[in-house]
């Protein structure tokens, strides 16, 4: 028997606050102890000690559910009975709680039973000795409310697929009726407590939930009555809700169901008055709210077919939809959605609908209403309540579906119009900002060629109050609208003056809609707008000083939409006299005498990210250059080597800059070619210098565009990129954790890509390559997917090089890289077998399994003596924690055997057993480590 006394003080470590060693070490020492066969004897003397500490009976029902579920095969089949007797002794010794180890002790009744085929009458024997006892009897029902949930979700138990059904139907489905009669009998005995009646509730909702009940059994049952009887008693609410809800979602198969829904269906209407009466009490409207939504979305097929009859679940649900609780208003909104998705498809739509959306329309924008000014929202509240009005706006775009959306569009436009016309002394902007929020909503469904409605609401934008709420609405109506005004482009040069004048407010907000409603106005009108370009450049040097930088930004990128709608020629003027002006400020600070300002420096940035905004927006001109930018790309790297050569130690600038490089690449294309391989050498120097990341992601861009070209200058840029680039990270590896190194390693191993790909005899060169190899390695340690998954990519791409194909006539270069990699995987290959097996079991993304057990294979059937020399040590280096030595054993022996036979194939299901069995390990510490 293991040392109790170590036990309870390891389990004792927890109650304190101990450092992170003394932690790990006892949390270690528990695990070792749950693996072990004596934890079946120790937890059984520490559960039914009356002096045990509570913890330790705690931790010892805990183990008793771990190890019937990951460890019975350490119990001989022969001491199974006992076992079970020890558990169920268990079980009568803490009838009266604590409730966490009932539900421990349970669980390993359930999962004993599952793995125990000769007791076949598990819930039999539960009922006799648990059922007649009141003191046991909840003991009983939290047993049988946890069967079902555990056979259907626990996925750990070792049984196959044949196994689980013939125990499912043993243990569940067998048991169906015996179950509800005794239900039935607990529900309404004499003397029967509301605590009983809600566990029974809850049994009856886990047996249902699981799909074993007949639900055409529950029309002759009492238990359906008792539910909704059970609505009234305020301690049976919430589980009677909970209950009526999982019942009624069970007979989405409505025509197998019919006979159970017509008894649910007039007890659910019965339950509309309640909202009247109990409408000043939120937790009941909510639980009335929950009833209806479910009764209506899943019977919303039958409210269509037979609306008359069921329409009092419509009425019920816009009373909720109506509520002023905004938490109980979106219970609703499913079904408003669901239900407009079937009316949608009807030729028209009945009477009684239309004016349930109507009604519902109408509430929803009362909803979207600020508070008073007296009252504001602050904080979380605010931000909560702004993401919940685009919810609320998606509930009036399927009233759009049902009603169309011009008649919504009308209605909602007679709301601000008879605002308006009342005394605007007693007028809030929360009226007027309401709707306009609504009029924005709906305006993702509006008909471009609508005649109506739409010009109303535009005509209506420039009578509106002057309020910074009410304008920041109206200017993001404009940018949901542009759609309709490119179709009616007179409208433009009104939406243009409103827009203009948004940016002269002082409120950021308005200027933030102005910059929005601009750059929509420019991107779906941009044709109609080329002539007014000259005077959207004199609003820019105008305004721009006045701007925060976002909104700036903004401008330029609604005027390189327009640029993008005229010809070629034209454009590329327009598009380099703007680029002038922003270059001419960073052309200032880089051949300033001097160290340039704070503010310079922050100009200079805005100006790159302008830049970059207008570039991206353009996209390129193709091979053949526009006259207007022959030289403009010589002129542009002209002026940024300068900056970066003073001022590119800084991240900020630095990535800014090789943004603006990566779009002046696309739109330039071949005409880099005469800077690049200076840009390439910028790169190289600046990587060197700094360990920015931005450096390497730029040259990889550049690697990738121009690899195979044959020029010798660039190439010996490239080979200098790389090494330089190599050299750097593996210094940099050597004083910093690869965690901290995460954004150099991801554009590291994407610059290696390309340079494999691109020059194989830069990459494989035998000085590089080795550190390279290295480097990749650290990017494997890294928990970030991109950075994993890239590096993965790079491994298996080494590892499938032709160079390593013995059936494929290989070239001398070939022969050097294929020996370059031999070389490397004999003083690195333990190591990256290592990285390999602890990502696969560890932190890499599930989706690179595959992967991994790919490029393990490979290196398995190509270095198949060295993979038997590395695994020994690799595996005796993972934490027994983490693999169980059991599991390290087999791995290693299957591998053996399938390595010394040639039986490559093998290795590949060696790896994925392996695999399954560490994550089966994994899986219990974690489920350890949630019950501590």
């Amino acid at each position: 028997m293991a040392d109790i006394p170590a036990l309870l003080a390891a389990l004792d470590v927890f109650t304190r606050t101990p450092d992170k060693a003394s932690l790990d070490k006892a949390n270690n020492w528990l695990q070792d102890f749950q693996h072990s066969s004596e934890a079946w004897s120790t937890c059984n003397v520490l559960l039914l000690s009356p002096d045990a500490p509570l913890a330790a009976k705690i931790f010892a029902a805990q183990t008793f559910r771990a190890k019937v579920t990951y460890d019975l095969s350490q119990v001989d089949p022969g001491n199974l009975p006992a076992l079970r007797d020890t558990l169920l002794t268990a079980l009568q010794t803490y009838k009266s709680g604590p409730r966490n180890i009932v539900v421990q002790i349970c669980l390993a009744l359930a999962g004993l039973a599952m793995q125990y085929p000769s007791w076949d009458n598990a819930v039999e024997t539960m009922i006799v000795k648990f059922g007649s006892d009141p003191s046991t009897v909840p003991t009983l029902l939290q047993f049988l409310t946890l069967l079902p949930e555990e056979l259907h979700t626990n996925h750990r138990v070792p049984i196959t697929d044949d196994e689980w059904h013939d125990r499912l139907s043993v243990l569940v489905t067998g048991n169906v009726k015996k179950v509800l009669n005794m239900l039935t009998v607990y529900v309404q005995a004499t003397g029967v407590t509301s605590d009983i009646q809600s566990q029974v509730f809850a049994c009856l909702r886990s047996w249902i939930v699981s799909g074993e009940v007949n639900l055409l059994d529950m029309t002759s049952s009492p238990l359906l009555g008792f539910a909704f009887e059970a609505i009234s008693s305020d301690q049976l609410f919430d589980s009677s809700v909970e209950l009526i809800c999982d019942i009624i979602h069970e007979t989405q198969e409505i025509d197998d169901n019919m006979a159970l829904i017509e008894l649910i269906v007039p007890r659910v209407i019965a339950l509309r008055p309640l909202l009247l009466k109990d409408h000043d009490n939120s937790d009941r409207i909510r639980g009335y709210a929950r009833i209806f939504a479910e009764a209506g979305e899943t019977y919303r097929m039958l409210i269509v077919r037979h609306t008359e009859a069921f329409y009092p679940i419509v009425e019920a649900l816009a009373e909720c939809s109506a509520y002023p609780d905004l938490d109980i208003v979106p219970i609703t909104f499913q079904f408003w959605s669901r239900l407009a998705q079937v009316i949608g498809k009807k030729s028209s739509v009945p009477p009684l609908f239309a004016q349930a959306y109507r009604s519902v329309m109408t509430v929803i924008i009362k909803h979207l209403q600020f508070p008073p000014d007296d009252a504001p929202l602050s904080g979380q509240e605010a931000e909560d309540f702004r993401a919940f009005r685009h919810v609320m706006g998606d509930t009036l775009k399927d009233c759009c579906d049902v009603l169309e959306t011009e008649p919504c569009l009308l209605a909602t436009y007679e709301m601000i119009s008879s605002a308006l016309s009342r005394n605007q002394d007693a007028l809030s902007w929360q009226e007027i900002e309401a709707p306009l929020f609504a009029l924005r909503s709906m305006g993702a469904v509006v008909d471009p060629k609508d005649d109506n409605a739409v010009p109303k609401i535009l005509h209506l934008i420039p009578q509106l109050p002057l309020h910074p709420r009410v304008r920041y609405a109206a200017l993001l109506i404009i940018s949901r609208y542009t759609e309709w005004i490119n179709v009616h482009p007179n409208f433009i040069q009104p939406q243009l003056q409103y827009i203009s004048a948004g940016f002269e407010v002082a409120d950021l907000e308005v200027c933030a809609a102005a910059g929005q409603a601009l750059k929509y106005l420019c991107q779906d009108c941009k044709q109609h707008l080329v002539e007014v370009l000259p005077t959207l450049h004199t609003f820019l040097h105008t305004i721009a000083s006045k701007l925060i930088q976002d909104d700036r930004r903004k401008i330029y990128e609604a005027i390189a939409h327009v640029i993008s709608a005229m010809p070629m020629e034209k454009a590329a003027e327009s598009l380099k006299s703007f680029c002038l002006d922003i270059l001419a400020v960073i052309h200032a600070v880089a051949n300033k005498t001097g160290q340039a300002t704070k503010q310079e420096l922050q100009a200079a940035s805005d100006g790159l990210e302008n830049l970059e905004a207008m570039l991206y927006v353009i996209g390129s001109f193709g091979e053949e250059l526009p006259s207007a930018c022959q030289n403009t790309c010589k002129e542009a790297w002209s002026i940024f080597q300068v900056f970066l050569s003073r001022y590119g130690s800084d991240s900020e600038l630095a990535e800014r800059t090789s943004r603006v490089l990566r779009y002046g690449l696309s739109v330039f294309d071949r005409a880099v070619l005469a800077v690049a391989p200076e840009v390439v050498a910028s790169m190289s120097m600046g990587f060197e210098a700094t360990g920015i990341a931005s450096y390497l992601w730029i040259g990889g861009k550049l690697v990738s565009r121009f690899g195979n070209e044959d020029n010798q200058n660039l190439h010996a840029s490239f080979g200098q990129l790389f090494r330089r680039a190599t050299n750097k990270l593996v210094n940099l590896l050597q004083t910093q954790t690869a965690g901290n190194l995460s954004d150099v390693l991801d554009d590291y191993v994407q610059l290696s890509m390309q340079v494999l790909l691109q020059t194989p005899d830069i990459y494989f060169d035998h000085v590089s390559f080795p550190l390279a190899f290295q480097a990749t390695c650290a990017a494997l340690t890294v928990v970030q997917s991109d950075v994993v998954c890239s590096a993965l990519d790079l491994f298996q791409a080494i590892f499938n090089h032709q160079c390593l194909d013995p059936l494929t006539p290989n070239p001398p270069n070939f022969i050097t890289y294929a020996n370059a990699i031999h070389v490397v995987l004999e003083s690195q290959g333990a190591n990256f077998i290592g990285c390999l097996l602890m990502g696969l079991i560890g932190d890499f993304p599930p989706e690179t399994d595959s992967l991994v057990i790919s490029i393990f294979r490979i290196v398995a059937t190509t270095w198949p003596t060295q993979m038997l020399v590395w695994l020994p040590d690799v595996l005796q280096r993972m934490p027994s924690t983490t693999v169980p030595v059991p599991v390290k054993q087999k791995f290693l022996a299957d591998i053996t055997t399938a390595i010394t036979g040639s039986r490559f194939d093998q290795v590949r299901y060696t790896v994925i057993n392996f695999h399954r069995d560490s994550r089966r390990a994994r899986d219990r510490r974690r489920t350890a480590a949630l019950e501590k």
